[in-house]
């Protein structure tokens, strides 16, 4: 049992997650990261990042993870690539379970980030990063003078659609319904932007490809069923994201849509000795910078809280 005992465990990857490695590896705690199913978190389905300060040419997402990896591991940080199915907060040490195997820590830090809400349709994972994409912050530059889609009709939904009006020629709002459900004034701004053209009770029923990139989605209508292809070359989803919580629902403070609560300026969570970083306690920038400077947060908050203790 006391091999699989350690300092501090890292519960999910992602610039978050591998910063808080870095760190942690560098005050020597010897973390061990468990990466999950998606190592890297979703910069691992971005193919190009150009706002990640320090690489001014712009870097694949999944080659800036590997070299975050790199850097944490030559300090000494272990990944492990297996999901943490089942934690106990309740007593020290914390116990976390990768389903039978048993693991236990002095200190947690949460990086599970969040997950775009997509539609579910197999077109949309083959274009991932290829013309569909859940960020519009991220990738807007990328469709300069083209024409493109946000499906949703939330705040999420009109923000990225008025984002986007500064790069592509054209951003058609896709929406199931026949009104909107963001704001009023988020409504107005769409209504009064000259380059958004709302479509009303329509659905994507398919997103269009050529084997390499998007070029066009099927609309089908939620009230006679007709269909009809638009053609166009990105595909956002604005439906909002959804944090990775559900292994902390009872365990740790959440809001009402999830995500982790901590107590600001620090990342403490509502269980001392646990902290969060990242997506995962963070609705409103979501970007992997962002995160990255939480996650050096948490490292620090963790390795200070253990020092308190007297944990070595």
């Amino acid at each position: 049992m006391n091999s699989n005992h350690h300092r501090v465990i890292i519960i999910g990857s992602g610039p978050a997650g591998l910063t808080a490695a870095l760190y942690a590896a560098r005050a020597n705690l010897n973390p061990v990261v468990f990466e999950g199913i998606q190592p890297g978190g979703q910069l691992t389905i971005t193919t190009d990042v150009e706002n990640f300060p320090g690489f001014p040419k712009g870097i694949m997402g999944p080659e800036l993870m590997d070299m975050f990896r790199e850097q944490a591991s030559r300090f000494g940080a272990q990944s492990i690539y297996k999901n943490v199915t089942r934690v106990e907060f309740s007593r020290r040490p914390f116990t976390l379970w990768c389903d039978e195997e048993v693991f236990t820590a002095d200190a947690v830090i949460v990086s599970t980030g969040a997950s775009a809400k997509l539609l579910g349709l197999a077109s949309e994972k083959v274009y991932m990063g290829y013309g569909v994409s859940a960020c519009a912050t991220c990738d807007g530059f990328f469709f300069k003078n083209l024409d493109v889609a946000v499906v949703g009709g939330g705040d999420t939904a009109v923000e990225e659609a008025t984002f986007l009006t500064k790069y592509a020629s054209k951003v058609y709002l896709v929406h199931r319904r026949g009104e909107l459900r963001a704001s009023k004034i988020m409504q107005e701004r769409a209504r009064k932007n000259p380059k958004i053209e709302l479509l009303w009770n329509a659905a994507v029923d398919e997103i269009l490809g050529d084997g390499k990139a998007v070029t066009g989605v099927r609309l089908k209508s939620t009230k006679d069923g007709s269909k009809r292809e638009l053609p166009l070359k990105g595909v956002f989803m604005g439906i909002g994201h959804e944090p990775n919580t559900a292994i902390f629902k009872g365990q740790l403070r959440m809001n009402e849509v999830g995500y982790l609560e901590v107590q600001a300026p620090s990342t403490r969570t509502s269980v001392e000795g646990v902290f969060a970083a990242g997506d995962v306690s963070d609705p409103t920038y979501r970007q992997a910078v962002s995160a990255a400077g939480t996650g050096c947060m948490a490292a620090i908050d963790a390795e200070r809280w253990l020092a308190e203790k007297g944990i070595h």
